[in-house]
């Protein structure tokens, strides 16, 4: 039977795994339609069962001393014991099927198989199924599982039904669906070469000393992660449980996305995580929890160390920086700004490189001294949040068109919140799981990171109005609304379940009421298009912010 050793930080995922913190990738596939079952064994057994040995073996703990965890063969392997049909409880809406997700996501994989399973959810409202994937961390990292999970998709709406191919055509396959992918795979110029360097300073001290720059980068950064002071306590932070919840977001348009990256100069990844923030900031308002403006909770970011590439070689080659996000700013442009500052700072050091190399170590050592590592990593952080570029146009699975894809990322080093960026086919979904115990309704959450970059989105079309340049957009300033209480959002969500009812005033008589009201709160400033300002006039002005430079003369007119 051939047998095959983790690697060091593939067992150091492995022993992650815990109850109440499963290190397992779960996600979804949507589809409008129904998905042919047969057709869907036949996929995975053809492009991903055969092509990849590691989804036909099993992880087994070495009985010998100082002797890691290992692959081998699973001799009762059948694909029947991964692939299973689950028909949705009525009445098969999007509750019932976040929660099915969510019972799914805080049930462990069995050790005794293969560490993967594949559930085909049906009896949607509106005729469509879900197709849900658990993954465990120790056979690959997102990329590379992401990669194998493209490969069993199609570029053309009639491709054929799946049989065994060559390499060759496996390969030419692959190189079509990955052409899908953005340029980039990873927003940091970080190489695996880069990883080896790390692991060797921090195993080695005399390959320290021969590489003087390198090595004084590498010190601080390593200095700066083992210096850092427990995370900021909030409502977020805790004692977990087994039980993890799960929501997503609308899909966000990528066109909108980069309308606010290209009027900031940002970058999309920016945006996001400023909406995340944002959404988080707004969350714990609702939940009565005091938010100072030096409010900071820290997130590990994984970074991706391979060349694309190389994106579908299996295994777990990425590092993780800490990435403060900035809850305390209120101003929502503000925010993406520091954001993007952050965010600059740690592309240019070596930090994932030390975190790659901390994480290869722990799997080498002991299990009582990983423990103490993974305790480490908890103090320092409050979540998980990673961002994942997909396809950036429509794939077909089993026959049958993507709607969109999801994933969540585990919350490693116990942590009680991950939230998963995934942009595909033109547009981006956020996804939060959390702990139940600690945040039981992230779905709040991710109706907040929708507010936060409408907010955003808003605030960016009035700056286009204005004609104003990146610059002047960086000063403008807007009063955020006031968050809903956790009350508010509870009676909202009744109303909106109820049906509406025509109201009694005449919808032409409030909608003029309304106008006129929002007419007499407006900076009455004509920008250079010839038309009038939309942004609120200050408190005892007439003007907003930007304009307000007019009040002296007090005439009316473009800049």
């Amino acid at each position: 039977m051939v047998r095959k050793p983790l690697s060091n930080i593939d067992a150091a995922w492995l022993h992650m795994d815990d109850p109440t913190n499963l290190m397992m990738i779960t996600g979804f596939f949507e589809f409008a339609e129904p998905l042919d079952y047969e057709r869907l064994k036949t996929t995975v057994a053809v492009r991903m069962v055969r092509r990849w040995r590691r989804f036909r073996q099993r992880v087994r703990e070495s009985r010998l001393p100082l002797r890691g965890p290992y692959w081998e063969d699973d001799p009762h392997f059948d694909i029947e014991n991964h692939i299973f049909r689950i028909g949705l409880p009525s009445p098969g809406d999007e509750a019932a099927l976040k929660d099915m997700i969510s019972k799914l996501a805080s049930r462990p994989l069995d050790r005794s198989k293969p560490l993967w399973e594949f559930h085909l959810v049906e009896n949607l409202v509106g005729g469509g199924s879900f197709l849900v994937v658990r993954l465990h961390h120790a056979i690959a990292d997102g990329i590379a599982l992401m990669s194998v999970l493209m490969t069993l998709c199609d570029v053309d709406p009639d491709a054929p039904w799946p049989k065994p191919e060559s390499e060759k055509a496996h390969r030419r396959r692959g190189r079509r669906v990955r052409a899908l992918f953005p340029p980039a795979a990873s927003f940091f110029a970080a190489t695996r070469m880069m990883a080896d360097e790390g692991r060797l300073m921090l195993l080695n001290p005399e390959h320290l000393k021969k590489r003087t720059s390198q090595a004084r980068a590498f010190a601080e950064r390593l200095a700066r992660l083992a210096l850092l002071l427990p995370d900021t306590r909030t409502i977020l932070k805790g004692k977990l449980g087994r039980k993890k919840v799960v929501a997503w977001t609308d899909a966000l348009p990528m066109e909108d996305v980069k309308q606010i990256k290209n009027a900031f100069g940002v970058t999309v990844n920016d945006v996001l995580m400023a909406a995340v923030a944002g959404g988080l900031r707004r969350y714990l308002l609702a939940r009565g929890e005091r938010v100072p403006e030096d409010l900071n909770i820290r997130a590990m970011v994984p970074v991706n160390l391979r060349p694309l590439e190389e994106a579908a070689k299996l295994g777990n080659h990425f590092g993780l920086v800490v990435m403060s996000l900035p809850l305390g700013i209120e101003n929502p442009l503000e925010r993406m700004l520091e954001v993007k500052r952050r965010m600059d700072d740690l592309k240019n050091s070596p930090e994932a490189v030390v975190g790659y190399a901390l994480l290869e170590a722990m799997g080498m050592t002991p299990a009582e001294i990983e423990n103490l590592a993974v305790q480490f990593f908890a103090m320092k952080s409050t979540l998980v949040l990673t961002n994942v570029p997909g396809p950036r146009q429509k794939l077909y699975f089993a026959g049958s068109p993507i709607e969109r894809i999801m994933f969540w990322v585990p919350q490693s080093g116990r942590l009680g919140m991950g939230v998963s960026i995934f942009s595909y086919a033109g547009s981006v979904s956020v996804g939060v799981m959390t702990d139940y115990g600690l945040v039981p309704d992230p779905e709040t959450i991710a109706e907040f990171i929708e507010e936060d970059f409408a907010g955003m989105l808003r605030m960016t079309e009035e700056m286009d109005n204005q004609e104003e340049t990146p610059l002047a957009a960086a000063e403008f300033i807007a009063e955020e609304p006031v968050a809903e209480t956790m009350v508010e959002i509870g009676e909202r969500r009744e109303a909106e379940s109820k049906e509406t009812t025509p109201a009694e005033t005449p919808a032409a008589a409030v909608e003029v009421g309304e106008e006129a009201e929002r007419d007499e709160d407006r900076c009455i400033a004509i920008t250079k298009s010839g038309k009038r300002c939309k942004n609120k006039a200050l408190p005892g002005s007439r003007y907003c912010r930007v304009h307000a430079h007019l009040e002296a003369t007090d005439v009316p007119r473009g800049l």
